[in-house]
């Protein structure tokens, strides 16, 4: 049932109602979440070059490496180690293995024989000798996904081992040696790619909302070449687009994969840059928007296609039956076919739980054919009753990630300490609102199950927080709170005629 809410603040700060996700606690889902979690988990340990840390691009026999992979990969191997999946000591050997290969392979401008160019890398590599393959490109976005994991893995090992130290020196030396003005060339923002021979022929910026908000994050954080701050994020955020669908407002990028790839790493929960401040919430919560949104659409389905329903959907950029490898996304509808991608719903559990977890139940209890090797399959289309055979690195990651993010928070926890991501954050406008929960499964009286929209109030220095459709369950919503003062205040939520007020206390 949705609730249609109007969060008004009179003077409003944050509710103390921040009840776990229902289900969450219980034992079945956490041994379904590890028994999916360590399942992707395996797919970059045992389809890796252990000499060279190369990770495949896919599970085909014969794949060569994709960085992206790689770097998800690295993430991984971190989580490994706290669940127990391997041994500290097996994932320093490995992480060391895969940074010497970044750092000592041979950078240049020739078309064969190299890893990179100007301390950024093609995006693919061959397994065995770590050189370009596939007259692939120098990849900014794969380049920073890779990095991604890199200072991941630098935040995780802090210990005093040789190898700890060595990984933390090589990891600082790669991102520092990428010269990403050089992926600018003389624009404003940061291109896509390079190709020996033909340049930037081709190559447009990153520009509208995708995964690339990380790559901007880092380049501009670059304490060695950073890009002009204010310039890039602002030909970043140029072309975004906000639509309502189902209720939802958000930006717009109808394949989840592009709301997830810079969560996995960047905890954008409580912070927000001048785009997000002007429309009122998040990062996160546009991420929870567009993941209700989809949900949403595939229990309309205005296609007719098989099998849609509350518990089975999630589109994203996956293997098809159809046409190889697509983004599928919606709303609005992007290549939707009836080809669903268990990591779509499965990577947004750290923004919604309460509709992925059903979702992951559902895919695990009543489609035995999704499940393998590595997990759940890549891909299936209900309609061609059509299995993927492959497990993808770009899908399996995130999986990974997201799950622990949920679960411990971790990766957030390490990799916001780390100095150049704060530094990149801050250039680019990020600060700090103050993070309001609240909790619809506790409605005192089940008064705000339902009603009419109610819009915000006239009463000076209120603060509307957030005037949506909303499903039961936590909620997030953030409040700038500059230029209010410490002292009591009292926040309001309205829905249907019904209006709860109780009182909170901000402190600056």
């Amino acid at each position: 049932m949705h609730r249609h809410t109007t969060w008004i603040l009179l003077i409003a700060l944050c509710a103390t109602c921040c009840a776990g996700v229902p289900g969450a606690a219980a034992q079945g889902t956490d041994a379904l979440l590890d028994t999916v979690q360590h399942a992707a988990f395996n797919y970059f340990w045992y389809e890796a070059n252990p000499a060279n840390g190369m990770v495949k691009d896919r599970s085909t026999a014969g794949s060569p490496a994709s960085i992206a992979a790689v770097g998800f990969g690295l993430s991984s191997i971190c989580i490994g180690v706290d669940h127990g999946w391997v041994t500290r000591s097996q994932a320093s050997d490995r992480v060391l293995a895969t940074l010497t290969t970044f750092w000592t392979g041979p950078q240049g401008s020739a078309a064969s024989g190299t890893i990179g160019y100007k301390g950024l890398y093609y995006h693919f590599l061959d397994m065995g000798t770590a050189r370009r393959t596939w007259s692939c490109e120098l990849s900014t976005i794969d380049t920073a996904l890779l990095f991604a994991g890199i200072l991941d893995a630098r935040q995780y090992f802090t210990g005093s081992d040789p190898r700890e130290i060595q990984i933390r020196a090589l990891a600082d030396s790669i991102y520092y040696r990428a010269d990403w003005n050089f992926m600018r060339n003389l624009n404003p923002g940061i291109l896509m790619g390079w190709k020996p021979g033909t340049g930037f022929s081709g190559f447009g910026q990153w520009t509208g909302y995708n995964e690339a908000m990380i790559l901007y994050i880092l380049a501009i954080g670059s304490p060695t070449h950073p890009v002009p701050a204010t310039a890039a994020w602002n030909t970043w955020t140029s072309a975004y687009s906000w639509q309502t669908h189902y209720g939802y407002s958000f930006l717009n990028f109808p394949p989840l994969f592009g709301h997830q790839y810079s969560h996995c790493w960047v905890d954008f929960r409580n912070i927000r840059d001048a785009y997000m401040a002007g429309k009122g919430i998040t990062y996160f919560v546009n991420s929870q928007r567009a993941t209700r949104a989809q949900r949403a659409y595939c229990i309309a389905n205005p296609s007719h296609w098989v099998g849609y329903n509350d518990s089975t959907w999630g589109l994203t950029a996956s293997d098809d039956p159809l046409v190889g490898y697509v983004a599928h996304g919606a709303p609005p509808a992007q290549s939707d076919n009836n080809t669903l991608t268990p990591t779509a719903a499965t990577s947004s559990i750290a923004f919604t739980p309460d509709i992925c977890i059903p979702a992951i139940r559902n895919m695990y209890n009543n489609i035995p054919l999704l499940w393998g090797a590595y997990g759940f399959r890549d891909a299936w289309n209900p309609a061609r009753s059509w299995y993927d055979t492959d497990f993808l690195g770009i899908d399996q990651g995130p999986i990974v990630m997201m799950i622990e993010n949920y679960r411990t928070n971790s990766v957030w926890s390490r990799f916001m300490q780390n100095a150049d991501i704060q530094r990149g954050l801050q250039l680019a406008g990020f600060t700090s609102p103050v993070a309001v929960h609240l909790d619809l499964t506790k409605t005192d009286g089940n008064v705000f199950v339902s009603g009419d929209i109610k819009t915000g109030i006239s009463v000076p220095c209120s603060r509307c927080l957030m005037d949506e459709v909303q499903d039961p369950g936590e909620h997030a919503a953030s409040l700038d709170a500059r230029g209010l003062a410490s002292g009591v205040y009292q926040y309001r939520l309205e829905s249907g005629g019904a209006t709860l007020s109780k009182k909170c206390i901000l402190l600056q």
